[in-house]
């Protein structure tokens, strides 16, 4: 019985049931934008039966049982026998099921298929960010795998097939498979170079023989894994690409011997472990000392993911900071009609409008693939990879707030946008990586730094602030000195100018003048919500409303 002193009143309803691709007017119209117009309606519908599931009430509740059930090490059988295996709950499986079935691992081999594989990342990933790492792997293992056709031909169908299968069988008999990582190990973290794995052939050409260990080993239950090691006596000064399969081909388990898995600030659903390798069975992918050339593919897409997983935290933050605003009233109304409340919401929604545009233009330059794209990549990714992640959880945290205390509490699925925040700043090479990595591209490959100033030249003109930085860019550019100490400084500068020059040609002028006017004019504070207030912030905010109020 309820008592009669309990009424429950001004309390926002869930925001379920709803389309969360269609609502989204920046990623809407970037796959409008970049996609080839024959296929935008396949396309279209493609996403917005995804974006539907990811609405759903079911979804969600996948979503908090995967994080509320952690998943769970079995090192031994009753008997005694090693088995390591990770158990995870029925929701994980269907959740990576669906993002499986939804062609999230499949960018290869279909016209547009990177970019509409990075917008579905960008609207399943918001449903939960765990299950997304080894659909991101699973993704980004085929460049790396086509330094060897044979390999290719045998693997990467598997890979793009839109069959989940959890079983630990012999990869031939799955109808597809998914795939790990394992680069880093305790002594030389992101330094790989100082990995001491060693791989030592066998008689079997291409064939090797693993002992060592992997400190970060990437979902454990794949089928295969790609892995660094030593192919040299000595254990030093040979770094070769290895893949190394859970299960080999007569069926019985490699020796794949996880120690324990890693207890993460986040990602709660998804296991990461510490993997030892004796006598671990292996095959070479590329030449001999050529590892890290061989991942380069592989880490740009890996790369790309972590600002899309990033980019979507953001939106389903800034969904549900809007969401809440508009049904919580406030001294005496609606706090999204506040004008403090809206220059907060608009601050949050131009972050995330930006992020989404750029991450969507550099899928769309996979598909182009031409040299110039190429070029503009190879750059414009660890740019985009350093300022997205390091702005999610600024976002995350500024959004959780809009909701008070509610939003501090589980229940709302906040925490655990902000708990995810910082991951992908730290996967994949962390903001000092990344930014080293920019410096390295910009003083040995010129062509790629006229790519980028290429992309930027498109919006000269439209925006004097833009402009203006754009020659202040040019200016750090040209100083190199103490360059290594204003890496992230220059690198922070030119993301900005590439989200500013994006939004300038394609988002509505609110949008770009707001950008331009506070990111690129100084006109701004040290904190969200600090916009200019003479800006149209209303028309922002209605943008990156959910649902229709």
């Amino acid at each position: 019985m309820t008592p009669p002193t309990h009424t429950v009143t001004n309390q926002v309803p869930p925001l379920v049931g709803h389309d969360v691709y269609s609502t989204d007017p920046a990623l809407t119209e970037a796959v409008a934008r970049h996609a080839d117009p024959g296929r935008l309606a396949e396309i279209t519908q493609e996403l917005t039966e995804l974006g539907r599931s990811a609405g759903s009430a079911q979804a969600q509740k996948w979503a908090e049982e995967a994080n509320t059930y952690s998943p769970v090490l079995r090192t031994h059988d009753r008997y005694g026998n090693r088995v390591d295996e990770v158990e995870f709950h029925p929701s994980w499986h269907r959740l990576l099921g669906h993002a499986v079935s939804a062609g999230l691992t499949d960018a290869w081999s279909r016209p547009d298929g990177h970019l509409r594989r990075a917008a579905g990342f960008l609207v399943w990933s918001q449903v939960e960010a765990g299950h997304g790492c080894p659909v991101s792997m699973t993704h980004a293992a085929v460049p790396a795998l086509r330094t060897d056709p044979e390999l290719a031909a045998e693997w990467e169908p598997r890979l793009g097939s839109r069959a989940y299968d959890p079983q630990l069988v012999t990869p031939g008999a799955k109808p597809g498979a998914l795939f790990g990582m394992g680069m880093t190990e305790k002594q030389g973290g992101s330094d790989v170079r100082a990995n001491t794995t060693r791989a030592q052939p066998l008689a079997e050409d291409g064939t090797y023989e693993l002992t060592g260990h992997k400190w970060f080993c990437s979902a454990p239950m794949s089928d295969g894994f790609l892995v660094l090691a030593q192919a040299s006596p000595s254990g030093k000064d040979n770094l070769t690409c290895f893949l190394v399969p859970r299960v080999l081909a007569d069926g019985t388990r490699n020796v794949f011997a996880i120690q324990r898995l890693k207890d993460k600030l986040g990602n709660r659903s998804n296991a990461s472990a510490e993997v030892e390798f004796a006598g671990t069975w292996a095959r070479r992918v590329g030449e001999e000392g050529r590892g890290v050339a061989t991942i380069i593919g592989m880490v740009a897409a890996t790369r790309l993911d972590c600002a899309l997983g990033s980019a979507a935290l953001m939106r389903q933050a800034v969904a549900q900071a809007v969401h809440h605003a508009t049904y919580r009233s406030a001294f005496g109304g609606p706090l999204i009609d506040k004008p403090l409340m809206r220059n907060v919401l608009a601050d949050l929604a131009l972050e995330s409008e930006a992020a989404t545009t750029t991450a969507l233009r550099l899928a769309a330059a996979c598909d182009a693939d031409t040299e110039r794209e190429r070029h503009f990549r190879r750059l414009a990714v660890a740019v985009t990879k350093y300022w997205v992640t390091k702005r999610c959880p600024a976002v995350a945290a500024e959004a959780l707030e809009c909701l008070g205390g509610n939003g501090y509490v589980e229940e709302s699925g906040m925490p655990r946008i902000f708990r995810e925040s910082p991951l992908n700043s730290v996967w994949e090479g962390s903001g000092n990586v990344q930014a080293l990595d920019v410096l390295r591209v910009l003083q040995r490959e010129p062509q790629a730094l006229n790519a980028f100033l290429g992309e930027l030249g498109l919006a000269r003109g439209a925006d004097h602030r833009l402009d203006g930085a754009i020659k202040d860019l040019l200016t750090e550019l040209a100083d190199l000195d103490a360059v290594e100490a204003r890496a992230r400084r220059i690198v922070e500068r030119m993301a900005l100018v590439l989200q500013g020059s994006l939004l300038v040609r394609f988002a509505p002028a609110a949008v770009s003048d707001a950008f331009c006017a506070s990111r690129l004019g100084g006109d701004w504070g040290t904190t969200f919500g600090t916009l200019p207030h003479s800006l149209d912030l209303a028309a922002i905010v209605e943008r990156a409303r959910p649902v229709a109020r």
